[in-house]
């Protein structure tokens, strides 16, 4: 251990990110702890729980690369509150047809908050993870978000739940980083990462395909219902709205419209009906929402003088937008151009630049 540096826990998933993390932090001289949640999830389809997160073959390598850096390695079970917080409010979510992403409950409710606690009663200040991201201090003292060096690993936006007094506590090595250049490095220090894939799916469904999931761990809600047009035609039917996403096109199985382009507009749970219509009439259905939940990086809402840009989607561009202020608690969000998806209940993030200035979630 080095005495005198101030202890910092590594959020470890035996991956390459994580790993790496841990590997600059000991380098650089800080006395490192390394944690690792395991996470509920089915071990099979419809049956829980084991996690692909925390599979017993990335405990073993996270403990690995906690030995060879010579950190105490602990594992803690977090099960039943990600079941709660993070897996149930996906599956109720998508059943009254919203679009969740659950990365960001994910950090709000467990990594960013239940881990931070556990590590705070550990004696440890602050809290490392493998995110792509990066920080730094502005001229006014407060820390700020932003987008990591490698544009194509970026993110900012599933951390865009994060409020100053988490920043504060929170470091983010590998965010300075290419990704090929953290597996040159992983080699170079012979860790046993280089060469491991990236998990990109959702780590609690077992073969990857959240439909079937929301259909085995739903309710009664799952039942069939109709497909209409923007007129209110019915031109099929559908076996429940979780199946469907907006700007949908592929898979909607509608014999009558063959040969036309036809997307999924929106989704209705009142007459528990899919939307269906041209890709102008998708673009046309929403160039602007209010926004939700909203949490401001830096503990305020942007200056009005900032070029702002929105992100909608993940991997998504950011678009120009404004801010309209017609009540203070859900601001209106209005998009300069049309881009297609825009999907209740996925989060909206925005940004002057690189720096990430906070979000919220899409409303109606």
């Amino acid at each position: 251990m080095h005495q005198g540096a101030p202890a910092i826990a590594v959020a470890m998933s035996g991956g390459l990110d994580s790993s790496m993390a841990a590997a600059l932090l000991v380098e650089a001289g800080h006395c490192c702890i390394g944690i690792m949640m395991r996470l509920w999830s089915e071990h099979a389809p419809g049956a829980g729980s084991s996690n692909k997160c925390c599979s017993a073959e990335s405990v073993d390598v996270a403990r690995d690369v906690a030995d060879r850096l010579a950190m105490p390695f602990y594992l803690i079970n977090v099960e039943e509150i990600f079941k709660q917080e993070v897996v149930d409010p996906f599956v109720t979510d998508y059943l009254a047809g919203l679009t969740p992403n659950p990365c960001l409950n994910c950090n709000r409710r467990i990594r960013f908050a239940y881990l931070l606690q556990y590590v705070a009663q550990l004696g440890v200040a602050r809290l490392a993870t493998g995110h792509h991201a990066r920080t730094e201090v502005g001229p006014d003292g407060q820390v700020r978000l932003l987008r990591a060096r490698d544009p194509h690993k970026d993110q900012s936006y599933v951390l865009s739940v994060l409020d100053q007094a988490r920043l504060r506590r929170v470091l983010f090595p590998v965010g300075e980083h290419m990704k090929s250049d953290l597996r040159a490095m992983a080699r170079d220090r012979n860790l046993p990462v280089a060469d491991k894939d990236e998990s990109m799916d959702l780590c609690f469904v077992a073969d990857n395909n959240y439909r079937r999931f929301l259909a085995d761990w739903g309710d009664d809600r799952n039942t069939a219902g109709p497909i209409l047009t923007t007129t209110g035609k019915e031109v099929g039917r559908h076996e429940g709205l979780y199946r469907f996403t907006i700007g949908q096109r592929r898979g909607l199985n509608l014999p009558n419209l063959t040969g036309k382009a036809v997307y999924v507009i929106d989704k209705d749970p009142d007459r528990n009906a899919v939307i269906v219509g041209s890709q102008v009439e998708l673009k046309a259905s929403r160039s602007q929402f209010t926004l939700t939940q909203a949490n401001w990086n830096q503990g305020h809402p942007p200056h009005p003088d900032i070029a702002l840009r929105c992100q909608i989607r993940y991997r998504g561009v950011a678009h120009p937008c404004e801010l309209i202020w017609e009540r203070a608690d859900t601001p209106t969000v209005r998009l300069w151009d049309t881009p297609t998806g825009i999907a209740p209940g996925q989060a909206a993030v925005f940004y002057d630049g690189a720096v990430c200035l906070g979000g919220g979630i899409i409303g109606a």
